[in-house]
């Protein structure tokens, strides 16, 4: 809409470390003739006001239901960490706002399923964010798949290594990242930075819904492989 500026209400706000500080603010602040950042809501008013002071951001909402109530903001934005995703991205639906969320969209396949399905009823746009998608190299080999470069995809082989966090059973900082070895939290190797990873993967190859058994000469056969060390979860000790 010509002239018309979005404006965003961002729910989870660190300065300096988190996704909202590090990646959306600047991107927001790039495309300012289009969108606005109207506030901030964070888990208490203390921290969302020393948030919003550090950015220059006009408002702290007094938790995440003023924010989403509020008619000053079209899109609520989620980055948070991933147990309180479904809740948020819910509530925001229901009350008629636009939602860009951080991947993982729910703690498991069934809670996105559901947010999918109620922004369908709604008539709501609900965005995912995953990273890589529209990173330059992914763009490039997209590009060249599409363009009959590489010839016909057969098969692609994925191999990979996690980070310390995700990948290596260690974190760096008990209070910020404690949370990811909680299995019951949604958040480890798999759904994080595979789903990321796959994301890319699927823009680059395209997608196919058929399973191979279904699969005709002549037809998509893109096949992903992944080493399987990768889908085995630690096992429980006692």
């Amino acid at each position: 809409m010509p002239g018309h500026r979005f404006k965003i209400g961002i729910v989870g706000l660190q300065p300096g470390r988190s996704w909202a500080a590090r990646a959306h603010i600047p991107a927001l602040r790039a495309l300012s003739e289009t969108f606005e950042i109207v506030g901030v809501a964070n888990t208490s008013k203390a921290s969302g006001e020393a948030a919003a002071a550090a950015y220059g951001l006009p408002r702290a909402f007094a938790d995440v239901a003023e924010l989403i109530a509020s008619p000053e903001v079209d899109i609520v934005t989620v980055t948070v960490k991933v147990p309180p995703h479904f809740e948020i991205v819910k509530a925001a639906i229901e009350a008629g706002k636009h939602v860009y969320c951080e991947w993982p969209l729910g703690n498991g396949l069934a809670e996105a399923e559901e947010m999918a399905a109620l922004a369908r009823t709604r008539g709501i746009l609900g965005v995912v964010g995953t990273q890589a998608r529209v990173a330059p190299e992914i763009e490039y080999l997209k590009h060249l798949v599409a363009d009959g470069f590489v010839g016909e995809v057969l098969s692609t082989t994925l191999v990979a290594r996690g980070g310390a966090a995700l990948g290596a059973a260690t974190i760096p900082d008990k209070k910020t990242y404690g949370y990811l070895l909680d299995r019951a939290n949604g958040a480890n190797l798999l759904t994080i930075p595979v789903g990321h990873t796959l994301a890319a993967l699927r823009d680059v190859l395209g997608g196919s819904r058929k399973s191979p058994r279904s699969w005709r000469p002549g037809g998509p056969r893109h096949l992903l492989s992944i080493p399987a060390r990768l889908c085995q979860l630690p096992r429980r000790t006692r």
